[in-house]
């Protein structure tokens, strides 16, 4: 409700701010061609995700992960690490914060392992791991129409991805070397209610993630997924089905933002952007506007950060690329940094699991700078 509040209070000052510098609405047009298609894409993909893991899609792959972790902790740690990471990748960030989190501390309370390392695992991946698609995270999505299609996209960050990801767990395992050295003993799976609503959520999403790669606009395969899915739960689950399925919020809140920067570069502020961001393609000039996005991101929120930076990166792909990095890696250290992040907390205050702030931004201050580095690297060679 309050992110609704917000971006209400956004969307209602840009749009005045608009109408009175030029008279009419026209100049929101450009605005909302590009925005209704990325928001098109979030609310559908957020309805597919929410359903899936209501027909018990995720809880089936995180019980399959403590089998097949065999009594091993570091092994489990690392199944859960790679469902964050496919799940951040095709699914978005969000999705991965939202659903992944409580699945990942339930899990590791049934073994008898410390939920801490899997739950940071978690939001860390839900940032760090979402270079390596347009769909996922909004910021790709922006860019993506610059860069250019689904495959141009991949090529030029696949290398900053993998890294990303690489130091993300190399900085995990240090921090929690002791924790993952235990061992475990698997527990029986459970079975899950309703099988032929389990085989066809788990279907729609299986044909869900090729179609988010084959180079059609993400939001078609997006509102096919979730026609489907809700008619699926029309058939067999429709209580299930409730408006608070649309992320009514973020909507409202990225709408606002969207009309709010737009406003902000038409009175120049690109200018000013362009001199702590730089102009160049050297190796310098990328590592300082990876390391602008990340200060940005943590100072109000990686979307904003991105929609302030995104003209100063030129529409050149590889600045594009850098700023991705910042926004997308770098946003590990304070609270508000990340919606995925404020989610991810509120998860775990609901679940009663203890993580003060305080110790979230000493790590992610320790870890931010490693990840975006290396991930930066990784253009260097493209």
């Amino acid at each position: 409700m309050q992110m609704a509040v917000i971006g209400l209070v956004l969307l209602i000052v840009g749009t005045g701010a608009s109408v009175l510098r030029t008279g009419s609405l026209d100049s929101l047009a450009p605005v909302a061609e590009r925005v209704l298609p990325v928001l098109v894409f979030v609310v559908c993909i957020t309805v597919v995700a929410e359903l899936a893991a209501k027909a018990e899609v995720f809880r089936w792959l995180a019980e399959r992960a403590a089998t097949w972790g065999r009594g091993r902790a570091v092994a489990l740690w690392g199944l859960v690490a790679a469902i964050a990471v496919v799940s951040t990748v095709f699914l978005s960030l969000d999705t991965t914060a939202v659903l992944l989190t409580p699945i990942v501390i339930i899990l590791a309370r049934h073994v008898g392992l410390p939920a801490l390392p899997f739950a940071l695992t978690t939001v860390w991946l839900a940032n760090t791991a979402s270079l390596l698609l347009p769909v996922s995270n909004l910021s790709n999505l922006l860019a993506a129409t610059h860069i250019g299609g689904a495959s141009e996209f991949v090529s030029l960050l696949a290398l900053p991805f993998l890294l990303s990801v690489a130091a993300t767990l190399l900085v995990l395992g240090i921090v929690f070397f002791r924790d993952l050295r235990r061992k475990y003993t698997p527990e029986p799976s459970e079975p899950v209610a309703d099988q032929v609503l389990f085989l066809g959520a788990s279907g729609i999403v299986v044909a869900l993630v090729p179609a988010l790669v084959s180079g059609i606009e993400v939001w078609i395969p997006a509102l096919i997924g979730a026609i489907l899915m809700i008619g699926l739960f029309v058939w067999r689950r429709p209580r299930a089905l409730h408006p608070n399925l649309i992320p009514a919020g973020l909507v409202l809140f990225a709408s606002g933002l969207f009309v709010v920067v737009d406003m902000a570069h038409q009175l120049g502020m690109t200018a000013v952007t362009s001199v702590v961001a730089g102009t160049g393609t050297d190796p310098i000039d990328l590592f300082r506007l990876a390391a602008t996005g990340a200060l940005g991101a943590n100072a109000i929120d990686n979307l904003p950060a991105y929609l302030v930076l995104e003209q100063a990166a030129s529409d050149d792909p590889l600045r594009l690329a850098a700023l991705l990095i910042g926004v997308n890696c770098g946003p590990l250290i304070t609270p508000w940094a990340s919606l995925a992040t404020l989610l991810w907390h509120r998860s775990l205050v609901s679940m009663g699991v203890s993580f003060g702030w305080g110790r979230y931004m000493l790590l992610g201050l320790v870890a931010a700078p490693v990840i975006v580095a290396a991930a930066t690297l990784g253009l260097l060679v493209h």
